[in-house]
């Protein structure tokens, strides 16, 4: 096993796909961060808000005012020096802190390809993203280098696989193979689409792009990692997500993911797309063809990196289960549901009214939430239950400060999932007040009282 890892860690590639992919998700990143700027969505989504929903542990992560603004700035900036390989290690140690701390400030805006970028750009810390084509290594001929060691552009390749494949387990549940749900619900209001709308309104098209999903994900990680079929694979990807950016309004991260598993496509595709890259820019791409090899040395650094990328590997393979620790229906309590890679598997809408009691007075009231919430964030709290305990809370320290010694604060609590019907779904004789913030289960969540089977 040892002289087998041995090889393996011996094993070098050319560094261009490594290179093509840094500069490809630099350049997306600042992309991203700008149309975040230009869209006024800073404002409305970190500014203007009262309160802010945040995650369990990370409660000192907020907005910071005007100021936020600067963290954007230097999000965008560094990522621009990741694509261009200047300072690269500052760089994306820099891009990885401000876009985790863009993406913790609150947990309304949670979206799988946001937890994708941060994931992706604590990998690339470690790996020698810029022995080539960057412009420290055009500058610093001791760090430039034509060959890596192949498990630098794999654990990319890995990271990628992953994705996909959990996506394709999460899809293996009885609601979306079965009953085509959430797409049902979802496709029939796309009928304005160009071509293929009538299409979208049929039953049988729900469970076409249902079943193609689900063996979509689980089969393109092998079709990507093999030599012979890593173009079809690619076609499939941008066929996929091309459609997936048609129908949904999920942002850049159709983009995102087609540029990245461009780095399963051979070495000559990489070298054409640089050799482009360098005319265009008037630069010496020829540099850049020296015939090294970077091979880490073993030193306590390099061992410490193996047991970095062990862990980090072995979290990713485990995170997207825990949720079989907890009881109940996972799609109704949600619990470890986030980052897990279930990608677009619900459609989930809920009602949720808060009273409040003064025990002193022995008079209930119930609370205007649009007096403290922004309609977007009202509509991500009524349907998930860690929002509504966090909010709970709020409201007792808020009516507090407003007079109420002792505040007790109940739910009424409506959620429908994938097309069921509206049912009751927190106990509403439960003082939300008297529940803490933690990772223990959930049972002042009732029961979902049907069962949807599955992983």
């Amino acid at each position: 096993m040892n002289s087998t890892l041995s090889s393996y860690g011996s094993k070098t590639t050319d560094a261009a796909p490594l290179a093509l992919f840094r500069i490809l998700f630099g350049l997306m990143m600042a992309i991203s961060i700008l149309r975040f700027y230009l869209n006024g969505w800073i404002e409305k989504l970190y500014l203007e808000p009262a309160f802010h929903f945040t995650y369990l542990g990370f409660e000192w992560v907020k907005p910071l005012g005007g100021f936020t603004y600067f963290i954007f700035l230097i999000c965008g900036i560094s990522a621009l020096l990741v694509a261009a390989g200047f300072k690269y290690r500052f760089a994306i140690v820099s891009f990885f802190l401000s876009f985790t701390y863009i993406e913790l400030m609150d947990k309304t805006t949670y979206l799988n390809h946001y937890y994708f970028v941060s994931v992706m750009s604590f990998l690339m810390i470690f790996l020698p993203a810029h022995k080539a084509y960057s412009v420290d290594a055009a500058r610093n001929e001791s760090i430039r280098f034509q060959f890596i060691p192949q498990w630098s552009e794999d654990a990319i390749k890995l990271m990628l696989f992953i994705v996909y494949f959990y996506a394709g387990l999460a899809k293996l549940n009885s609601d979306w193979m079965l009953e085509a749900m959430p797409l049902k619900i979802w496709l029939p209001s796309k009928y304005a689409t160009p071509i293929i709308g009538d299409l979208l309104q049929e039953s049988w098209v729900h469970y076409l792009f249902s079943w193609f999903g689900a063996i979509y994900d689980l089969s393109i990680g092998f079709l990507l990692w093999n030599k012979r079929t890593v173009w079809i694979g690619f076609f499939a990807v941008v066929v996929f997500h091309l459609m997936t950016a048609l129908l949904f309004p999920i942002g850049m991260f159709p983009f995102i993911m087609i540029l990245s598993t461009m780095i399963f496509l051979p070495v000559s595709f990489h070298n054409r797309i640089l050799t482009f890259f360098s005319t265009a820019f008037r630069t010496k791409g020829q540099i850049f063809k020296n015939g090294k090899k970077y091979i880490s040395k073993a030193n306590w650094q390099s061992q410490g990196l193996k047991y970095v990328l062990l862990l980090f590997f072995v979290l990713q393979v485990l995170i997207p289960f825990r949720y079989l620790l907890y009881p109940g229906e996972l799609f109704w309590t949600e619990e470890g549901f986030r980052f897990s890679w279930r990608v677009m598997l619900m459609e989930k809408a809920g009602y949720t009214a808060f009273v409040i009691e003064d025990p002193d007075k022995g008079h209930r009231f119930y609370v205007e939430n649009s007096r403290f919430l922004t309609p977007f964030q009202e509509k991500q709290m009524s349907a998930q239950a860690d929002f509504i305990l966090e909010y709970a809370h709020f409201l007792e320290e808020t009516y507090k400060a407003e007079g109420i010694r002792d505040p007790k604060v109940f739910v009424e609590s409506y959620v429908a999932l994938n097309g069921r019907r509206s049912r009751v779904f927190v106990d509403p004789k439960v003082d939300l007040t008297t529940i803490r913030r933690s990772l223990s289960a959930r049972d002042w969540i009732l029961p979902f009282e049907d069962e949807i089977k599955g992983l």
